[in-house]
């Protein structure tokens, strides 16, 4: 990292066009988290891919994620099991390339896009094949209401089996979560599912809820900036600290707690969300034994946050399969042929 020199963007951060009626923004990508979103918000839309703000993970203030760095990471926060990946909402994008050539991909309306779809391309590239200096978004409608239930006191293989059952169901939960061991309510378990759109559907689909969660020991609801403010927490995985290294592990709902049990973890270490599909830890152990307890799973983990001395012996991305270490080359040098933007970090 310390070889690295830091790409400033700060002057691709203006407004470029927005049009509410026709559900499309488009932004330097310098621009702030916060920013934009009080813009949409302005407007009663939203970015309805749950943009991932990473800044409380490193103890920064949220909202001062870019919104060029949250496209590049291509990570989206708990309403991605319903609302799709940050890619699903890039319509198109200017960049410059390693090559210090500006071109575009993707366009302001779906249909008159032709050619490679280079959107989903830069969306997780993770900067590895060009600078973004503008994105287009889609925007939709910001919900009416929003509704959580809370379930408390079920384990891990109980919660992820209630989840499961009720993401079969028509009550269209939007999120999905399990906090084996929640501070906020004296360190029980609790299982969180979200609600939202119209006030007179988010009712019904809370009595449909409640319902389906009978016979289960404890039930609550939150609403309105409680509601918005525990989801963002779990967006950040604030549940579990800020002092030790955090993993990302993506893998099946239903072999999610085998590597937690694989991993010897306390309950306070985990954390589920995307209806058991990710699975957040704080581990201070060997990386080795992480990243296997995930292979194991048909799973992958990335190291997000890590002290100094353990970031350059420990690449952030799960090692690819040799056929997709090639390809991933190959799209590499294509875009960037001298490695302007390989910093080793990945």
């Amino acid at each position: 990292d310390g070889d690295a020199t830091v790409l400033e963007m700060t002057g691709f951060s203006s407004v470029i066009d927005y049009d509410p009626a026709e559900l499309v923004l488009t932004v330097g990508a310098g621009a702030r988290l916060s920013e934009v979103e009080a813009l949409v918000a302005s407007h009663g839309q939203a970015l309805a891919f749950d943009p991932f703000d990473h800044g409380p993970l490193f103890n920064e203030s949220a909202g001062a994620s870019t919104i060029g760095g949250i496209i590049a990471a291509g990570v989206a926060g708990p309403r991605r099991l319903t609302k799709g990946a940050a890619r699903d909402h890039l319509l198109g994008f200017e960049a410059v390339s390693g090559r210090g050539e500006r071109f575009i991909g993707g366009a302001k309306v779906v249909k008159n896009v032709t050619g490679f779809d280079l959107p989903k391309l830069m969306a997780g590239s993770w900067g590895r094949l060009a600078a973004l200096t503008q994105v287009t978004l889609k925007v939709l409608p910001r919900p009416k209401a929003q509704h959580t239930k809370l379930v408390t006191g079920l384990d891990v293989r109980d919660a992820l089996r209630l989840i499961a059952k009720v993401m079969r169901s028509t009550a269209e939960v939007g999120a999905a979560a399990h906090i084996p061991c929640a501070a906020a309510y004296g360190g029980r378990p609790v299982t969180a599912l979200l609600l939202e759109g119209f006030p007179s559907s988010v009712e019904a689909r809370c009595e449909m809820l409640d319902d389906l969660l009978e016979g289960c020991a404890q039930a609550a609801t939150i609403e309105g900036e409680a509601c918005a403010g525990f989801w963002r927490e779990i967006a950040t995985a604030k549940p579990l600290g800020h002092e030790r290294p955090l993993w990302r592990i993506v893998a099946p709902a239903s072999r999610a707690p085998a590597i937690a049990q694989s991993l010897g973890l306390r309950p306070e270490d985990q954390l589920f969300d995307w209806a058991g599909g990710l699975l957040w830890i704080a581990y201070d152990g060997d990386p080795a034994r992480v990243r296997a307890a995930a292979e194991a799973a048909d799973g992958q983990a990335m190291l997000v946050r890590a002290p100094a001395p353990m970031r350059p012996s420990t690449p952030a991305f799960h090692p690819p399969a040799p056929g997709v270490a090639s390809l991933q080359s190959r799209v590499r040098h294509a875009f960037d042929p001298l490695c302007v933007f390989e910093t080793g970090r990945f």
